[in-house]
């Protein structure tokens, strides 16, 4: 994993309202505070809590976090300033993180996605299907603006992101893979078995444009059956059905282990 580098201060610099061009973030909530702490204690740096956190759970974060030598300081101002909610107790202070893809495992691959809430579910939902490298390409929503962070529920602290320029770099990067574009023009979704010969990377366009046309040159695009009521699915609701039947479909031969 490698760290946005900050400040040799910054475990005592000011804290400040977020903004995309910071090297660190912040997650607010004590489950979401607790994820961290236990999946990536290497990128938290500082938690601060509300006076009104009742002293159970200040004792269970002073618990977690001992360890690391971090400490629990009680700063309602902070708490304040930074939340964008009043029912906000604790706040975990992190540096960004990326990862490099796995060679060897199962991507999903997310192409312009624009709302950040459907990137944290979906980073959610890659996590229940045991799915842990999500690889962002071209300008996607900021993965760790906090209104990501809160939506994936802590889960973003157990995947590695990456991120690419474009698809084609990407798919330079991982050529022997099983490519899945899922895209309206696809074979049925239904009618298909995942291959196991190698590594699967299932790939997402943006919500209101999908995956383009050249997309169809790519692997073997999918379309998830539905009735012509709707012109299409959520783009986190077709996510998690696609990942739902990687995990769960009977694999085509060359299963790996």
């Amino acid at each position: 994993m490698e760290f946005n580098d900050l400040p040799g201060n910054y475990r005592e610099m000011r804290l400040l309202p977020y903004k995309k061009d910071l090297g660190y973030s912040y997650v607010f909530g004590l489950f979401p505070v607790i994820e961290l702490a236990d999946n990536l204690p290497s990128a938290l740096f500082r938690i601060v809590t509300s006076s009104r956190l009742s002293e159970s759970n200040r004792k269970l974060l002073a618990e977690k976090t001992e360890s690391l030598g971090l400490a629990v300081t009680e700063d309602d101002r902070a708490i304040e300033r930074l939340s964008p909610k009043e029912n906000c107790f604790a706040i975990g202070v992190f540096r960004k993180f990326e990862a490099a893809a796995d060679t060897e495992r199962d991507h999903v691959v997310l192409v312009d996605p624009a709302d950040k809430g459907n990137l944290g579910n979906i980073i959610r939902s890659a996590v229940a299907f045991g799915i842990k490298d999500v690889v962002l390409v071209g300008r996607p929503a900021d993965l760790f603006d906090p209104h990501t962070v809160r939506a994936s529920m802590g889960a973003i602290f157990r995947v590695r992101p990456s991120f690419y320029g474009s698809f084609d770099e990407y798919a330079a990067s991982f050529p022997r893979r099983q490519y899945y574009p899922f895209m309206l023009k696809g074979r049925p979704m239904e009618d298909a078995v995942p291959r196991r010969d190698s590594p699967v990377s299932l790939i997402f366009g943006n919500e209101s444009s999908g995956l383009d046309d050249s997309f169809l040159s790519v692997g073997e695009p999918l379309r998830i059956g539905q009735t012509d009521e709707v012109d299409s699915l959520n783009l986190t609701v077709a996510a998690g059905i696609a990942m739902h039947w990687l995990a769960f479909s009977e694999p085509s031969r060359g299963e790996r282990k």
